[in-house]
């Protein structure tokens, strides 16, 4: 499948100039309707056919097993959650905080890796230490001189601000090798650049399928990589957690189960599941080469003094200063544009995706 036959699929893009892919992906007819069908049976045949309870486990399978797949992982490595946001908070409410510890981040980070931080700082003492960057770049010399004596460090794989790409593997060396574990943020890569969490050896990866992926909103995912989770007791507990939820003495999931809790919606991990294997049906090696030539037809008609993001291509999000990001967002919504502001610096965000046109870009390009 060629992007451009996707692109007559998805309802969205046929009423303006979507270019806001980092924020939300709008679906295809295919994974809606994949989640329309999967709730249709488990509301009106599984009761009285496999069962409401086999019907959603046998979705969370499958989702499992797609996402393993899209990431390099084992089905064992994965946890289903709702969001990046819903991971982050999973992962750092399973270690046993105390005013010794330290969690190091970038400055680059969104509000998803900045709040859990600020909060244990809040309730447990905990020592936060952010790294500052200039440009979207991360340092290294600046992660191994504020490792020491980390406990825990959080990363964006594919910064949000900026579009560049971190070096995540020299991270996660140079924490491992100060006894840190690694959080990393990689919502904005599956999808739009292939990822290999194994490649990065870090701890736990969070994303979420309802960016790049086209996924709904309810998606999202947690990798653990095998063994770590050995040490670490969840926040919340429940029948999905646990070897035998009935046993008088539980026991959690071996893997990343346990940090699955209960009950949730098997529409959204449906739809997930198709969105991935529509993904796949295109290549991801052709969608990022789809990306690169949009975006670089993009950042030749933007000048180095407004481009923020690197001239060269690293991803689909493109910054360009602005004096009033707001009041620009809202007057390239009027000519049926749709980008973002950011918090800082002061500009707005566009994400380009395969499923964008050069008549999209253009069109962009003349309003700003």
């Amino acid at each position: 499948m060629e992007p451009s036959e996707l692109r007559e699929t998805i309802p969205a893009l046929e009423s303006g100039v979507y270019c806001n892919w980092g924020a939300g992906g709008p679906s295809p007819r295919r994974v809606v309707e994949a989640a329309e069908s999967t709730l249709e049976h488990h509301a009106y045949e599984s009761p009285t056919a496999e069962g409401m309870y086999p019907a959603a486990f046998d979705v969370y399978d499958e989702t499992r097993e797609a996402v393993a797949d899209l990431l390099g992982a084992a089905p064992s490595e994965i946890a289903l959650t709702q969001s990046t946001t819903d991971g982050i908070n999973r992962v750092a409410g399973a270690f046993d905080w105390d005013e010794d510890d330290v969690v190091l981040r970038t400055d680059l980070e969104h509000s998803a890796g900045i709040l859990p931080w600020q909060r244990l700082e809040r309730e447990h003492g905990v020592e936060v230490r952010v790294l500052e960057t200039e440009g979207g770049r991360l340092d290294l010399a600046d992660v191994k001189a504020a490792a020491d004596a980390a406990t825990l460090f959080c990363v964006s794989s594919l910064t949000w601000t900026h579009g560049t790409r971190l070096p995540i593997a020299d991270v996660v060396e140079i924490a491992h090798d100060a006894g840190a574990a690694v959080l990393v943020d990689a919502v904005q890569a599956p999808g739009q650049v292939p990822v290999d969490v194994h490649e990065w050896s870090a701890d736990f990866v969070v994303g979420a399928g309802h960016k790049w992926l086209l996924g709904p909103f309810g998606s999202g995912f947690l990798y653990v990589r095998d063994g770590v989770e050995a040490d670490l007791v969840p926040a919340a507990i429940g029948y999905r957690s646990v070897e035998d939820e009935n046993a008088s003495d539980y026991r959690y999931a071996a893997g990343a189960r346990r940090f699955e809790v209960a009950t949730a919606s098997p529409a959204p991990y449906a739809g997930l599941t198709e969105a991935i294997g529509v993904l796949e049906e295109i290549g991801i090696d052709a969608i990022r080469r789809r990306i690169e030539a949009l975006t670089d037809r993009l950042k030749d008609g933007i000048s180095d003094e407004r481009l923020l993001s690197p001239r060269g291509y690293e991803s689909g999000l493109v910054t360009i200063a602005a004096d009033d990001p707001e009041e620009t967002v809202e007057r390239l919504a009027e000519q049926g544009i749709v980008v973002r502001p950011l918090p800082t610096p002061d500009a707005v965000r566009a994400s380009i995706h395969a499923f964008n046109d050069r008549h999209d870009v253009d069109a962009l390009l003349e309003a700003l």
